[in-house]
């Protein structure tokens, strides 16, 4: 068998759906005029194939197409695309009047009516039929017992083809661990959540019982298995106190407790603009780096740069690089020390260069090296690393992406911040990170440079 996720199965299905759309329409064309392309009337669907495209892949995503637990076997697949099928059909003549492109023949609709619908039935049965496509086992542990958690539970064996396997049930009662519920055993109680999860491989952790999530979830952040998917039946409460992120089990909603992770190509983009906007505000800072640069030699001596071993994505070190802003020597008598306000080790250039940003310029070539990115959590030493990992929980989940020149917590905290809060901003930080994020970000970076405000 083949397995595929279902994030694979959505990408293959939209570009096949786009290429057959289009082609069906070509066929429409050819069989309508005898073989032949006339340039006139072929050049309106040219005009339009983008926006007709876009339609007809809305259309099929109306109808759950993208959906194959929703739509199954060969006659589910035909009503499906049919209705889709005429859907789209309708918004493109009635568009196509509208903006007077009367050049489409309207015959052609007709036609790629029946060829669109042929084709697209055609690739999905005969998909569905060959294919013998395996889902990816999602092993879940079910929390609770009571009639909503038992529903859930028979909604999800009646989904096994797809990749549903309930491993085991969660009870308040311990004295009712062993026993089995509808032939799935209870293998703990509410405390042993986390140690199910590892024991058996769990990959997603449904709530069906009113436990405290909060409490849940910083156990899984104490422990290693920050990687689960954790869901829940939602309270009204739960609705009301904000925005729900929320995906369906037949009519059965569950909440998102944890985030989805973030998409690959988000990361590849992201590197691209990293190294874009390196190369680009090094050309244009280099004036003030030299500048930067002299004033450092005249001012105290030494080094002009600071090299510093710092703590990067998965836990990796790397060389740091900044202008110096602290007198030659400064670690040696206290040893590796958080800056302070007020600090008497930094130089009256340094604290000008630290409330400025300047200091930071040199760390372009760390973006451009890889180490690092424009927006992130900002990298640590060592020495405060492991200090951070005994005694504040979850520290480790900001090693998960590469850390940043500027960060949600350098914009919106000070520079002394707590490194409790520094954490609390950096997970929101990864857990919602986003290109519009990064942007707004950079702009408020910008607006802290200007202002000094966070910078002390």
């Amino acid at each position: 068998m083949t397995k595929l996720s279902r994030k694979r199965w959505l990408i293959i299905s939209i570009i096949i759906d786009a290429v057959l759309v289009n082609c069906a329409i070509i066929l429409s064309f050819l069989l309508r005029f005898g073989g032949e392309l006339p340039v006139f009337n072929f050049q309106a669907y040219t005009n339009l194939a983008i926006f007709i495209t876009l339609i007809q892949l809305g259309a099929f995503y109306v109808y759950d197409l993208y959906d194959p637990e929703k739509v199954q076997g060969g006659w589910g697949v035909f009503f499906a695309v049919l209705k889709a099928v005429t859907l789209s059909t309708l918004v493109i003549v009635s568009v196509t009047f509208f903006f007077r492109f009367f050049s489409f023949p309207r015959t052609v609709f007709v036609i790629s009516w029946v060829t669109l619908i042929l084709i697209i039935c055609g690739w999905r049965i005969f998909a569905l039929k060959t294919l013998n496509i395996e889902w990816p086992t999602q092993r879940i542990l079910l929390v609770g017992t009571g009639e909503i958690a038992l529903q859930l539970l028979r909604e999800l064996e009646e989904r096994i083809q797809w990749g549903y396997k309930v491993v085991g049930l969660v009870e308040r009662d311990v004295e009712r661990i062993g026993q089995k519920v509808q032939g799935i055993p209870i293998l703990g109680g509410v405390n042993d959540i986390v140690r199910l999860v590892k024991d058996h491989d769990v990959d997603r952790v449904i709530i069906a019982s009113p436990i405290r999530h909060r409490e849940l979830l910083s156990e899984f952040v104490k422990s290693d298995e920050t990687g689960v998917k954790i869901e829940a039946i939602p309270e009204l409460y739960e609705i009301f106190i904000g925005k729900v992120d929320y995906s369906l089990v037949n009519d059965i909603p569950l909440i998102k407790i944890t985030k989805d992770p973030v998409p690959s190509w988000v990361f590849i983009l992201k590197r691209v603009i990293d190294i874009l906007l390196a190369a680009f505000f090094g050309i244009l800072f280099l004036p003030v780096m030299l500048i930067a640069l002299i004033l450092i030699k005249l001012t105290s001596g030494g080094p002009i740069f600071y090299k510093q071993v710092r703590v990067g994505e998965e836990g990796e070190p790397f060389n740091l690089y900044k202008f110096r802003t602290m007198v030659v020597g400064a670690e040696k008598k206290s040893g590796p020390v958080l800056a302070a306000e007020n600090d008497s080790r930094i130089t009256f250039v340094g604290r000008f260069l630290r409330k400025s940003r300047i200091d930071e310029l040199p760390q372009l070539w760390n973006i451009l090296k890889g180490d690092m990115s424009f927006v992130g959590p900002r990298p640590e030493r060592s020495y405060f690393v492991e200090r951070h990992k005994q005694n504040i929980p979850g520290y480790e989940e900001r090693f998960k992406i590469k850390p940043g020149v500027t960060g949600l917590a350098q914009v919106s905290g000070s520079y002394i911040t707590t490194p409790d809060n520094k954490l609390k901003y950096d997970l929101i930080y990864i857990y919602h990170q986003s290109l519009f994020l990064d942007l707004k970000i950079l702009l408020q970076t910008i607006k802290v440079v200007l202002t000094g405000k966070g910078a002390r």
